[in-house]
């Protein structure tokens, strides 16, 4: 999936839109390094959504949006490729200009990384549901939910139940308003070693940028029959028993003007 950029106008400002949301994507990134480093401790105990539940979920984001970036707002976007799916995302024309010191700090320091679906996100919901045997009647849960795209699509193509797993009770709030407006339910869990029973399939996106996740691997193999993985920034990846199964292109939205090798996405099965 490519989503092509409108050129840049005389006054070049689509141009600087792109590179102050590059820096988003890399403030992002920092945020979900934190959120695993978490997640790498088995005894952490994960934070309660009860904190963020005194409002609706789309009163929530849109606060916590504003708080970080107040000129910003949530748009619903029905992606290229998969339509059906339907997220709250970032306004495609957000920044017009160059963010000041203090706004780039702010989202720095409180990176929204929900407020993106990033492309291994995109491209692993499009495979499941072109592909529905792969989910269609099974127990599936998706690790580090995000924006719920994959556990969204999972759940369209067919899963009989989908836990959508995430430490950050916003993101929870974002995946549980996406699936609304998807028209699919989910189950929602904070904690993935409180998931109880058998689960046939873990899906995962985008975790591979940091080495020490690589940890979580053997973990998924040992909880699920099966795992899928997908990924766009590991171009050496050799851990067996996952091996490639398929490769797509595309990137980010909104789209942060990623260099070709970020839009290069992998997947990854183990079984």
């Amino acid at each position: 999936m490519h989503i092509g950029k409108s050129p840049a106008g005389a006054d070049g400002k689509h141009e600087t839109g792109n590179r102050c949301r590059g820096g988003l994507l890399r403030g992002a990134c920092r945020m979900t390094a934190r959120l695993h480093k978490l997640w790498r401790d088995s005894s952490y105990n994960a934070c309660s959504n009860r904190s963020v539940t005194a409002m609706p979920d789309e009163d929530l984001l849109a606060a916590a949006l504003r708080r970080i970036l107040p000129a910003a707002r949530l748009e619903e976007v029905a992606l290229p490729a998969t339509p059906a799916v339907r997220l709250l995302l970032l306004q495609g024309d957000y920044p017009r200009d160059a963010l000041s010191p203090d706004t780039v700090q702010r989202v720095m320091d409180n990176p929204l990384y929900w407020i993106f679906c990033w492309a291994s996100g995109q491209v692993l919901a499009r495979f499941l549901l072109e592909r529905p045997d792969w989910v269609r009647g099974k127990r599936v849960l998706d690790f580090g939910c995000g924006s719920g795209v994959v556990a969204i699509a999972a759940a369209r193509a067919g899963a009989s139940e989908v836990i959508a797993c995430d430490i950050d009770p916003l993101a929870l709030a974002a995946t549980r308003t996406n699936a609304g407006r998807s028209g699919v339910k989910l189950e929602l869990v904070d904690d993935f070693f409180g998931v109880e029973g058998h689960i046939d399939l873990i899906i995962v996106a985008d975790v591979l940028y940091d080495r020490a996740n690589f940890a979580w691997l053997e973990r998924f193999v040992a909880r699920a029959d099966q795992v899928l993985i997908a990924d766009s920034r590991v171009k050496d990846f050799d851990c067996p028993p996952y091996r490639q199964i398929a490769r797509h292109s595309s990137c980010t939205l909104p789209d942060l003007d990623e260099s070709a090798e970020f839009r290069d996405v992998r997947i990854y099965l183990a079984d």
